[in-house]
């Protein structure tokens, strides 16, 4: 599958992976950053963005839309830092192949099967009669009973997009996401039970519970090298709530 992606930069090749409901560009700030001395490049995921809208979804696919991705861009081996979905989609291609991957950094996810925290959400976006709002604004007021975070509905509203009449329409392939849902949510683990050994990065937010000291025997069991840290006064979110503090953790990584 060709990906759409953005690229900026140049220097040693990082893959930034966006979470579920997201696109690339959710990470940009943290690419303009990485970009002074790395090429990094920032996919949408299938199902999000501008990348194909297909009726599968699941780890090993969107791992293999990865490799593809590296094949496509000659690119010989990377660092990979995942968010959330993103997170656990470098988590397998990491124990998949793990010699494109040099430096793996999964950001506030954990390899176990997720909580169905998205149920509602989903439910809210698939109500929602877009032919019926001539402005965003309307969407966003529509969403506020259902969605009670200015922030969150703000992050969803940036998967509008205009079909060919004009009309709000989402980039998002909601039908395909709701329906493949446990898989977003499913384990990662390895088909080979072989672990990735490679050096290995988990930052979590503080105010998250996306990641616990509960997870670290399994991901020791498949990242042994696994380091994790903690960012103060950061969600789920890690990189927009704290942005400066976890470019710091990231860079002190990476390089």
């Amino acid at each position: 599958m060709h990906l759409n992606s953005k690229t900026f930069g140049y220097g040693r090749p990082i893959v930034l992976l966006h979470g579920l409901f997201g696109s690339g560009d959710n990470l940009r700030t943290v690419a303009s950053n990485l970009a002074i001395d790395h090429t990094v490049w920032l996919p949408d995921a299938r199902n999000h963005g501008d990348s194909p809208h297909t009726s599968e979804m699941s780890y090993d696919l969107m791992a293999k839309d990865l490799w593809d991705f590296f094949q496509e861009n000659q690119i010989p081996r990377a660092s990979i830092v995942g968010h959330s979905m993103g997170g656990k989609t470098a988590m397998r291609f990491a124990l998949q192949f793990p010699a494109l991957v040099d430096r793996l950094v999964g950001v506030d996810i954990a390899p176990r099967q997720s909580n169905p925290a998205h149920l509602e959400i989903l439910e809210a976006l698939q109500k929602l009669d877009l032919k019926a709002f001539a402005a965003r604004r309307e969407i966003e007021a529509s969403l506020a009973s259902s969605i009670p975070s200015l922030g969150t509905r703000r992050f969803l509203l940036k998967s509008l997009g205009r079909n060919a009449e004009g009309k709000f329409c989402w980039k998002l392939n909601l039908a395909a996401i709701a329906g493949q849902y446990p898989n977003v949510l499913a384990e990662v683990t390895s088909t080979g039970a072989l672990p990735f050994t490679g050096p290995t990065l988990f930052v979590r937010g503080a105010l998250s519970d996306y990641l616990t000291d509960a997870d670290r025997p399994q991901i020791q069991q498949w990242f042994p090298a696994a380091q994790i840290k903690s960012v103060a006064g950061a969600g789920h979110w890690v990189h927009a709530d704290a942005t400066d503090a976890f470019l710091k953790i990231l860079r002190g990584f990476l390089d």
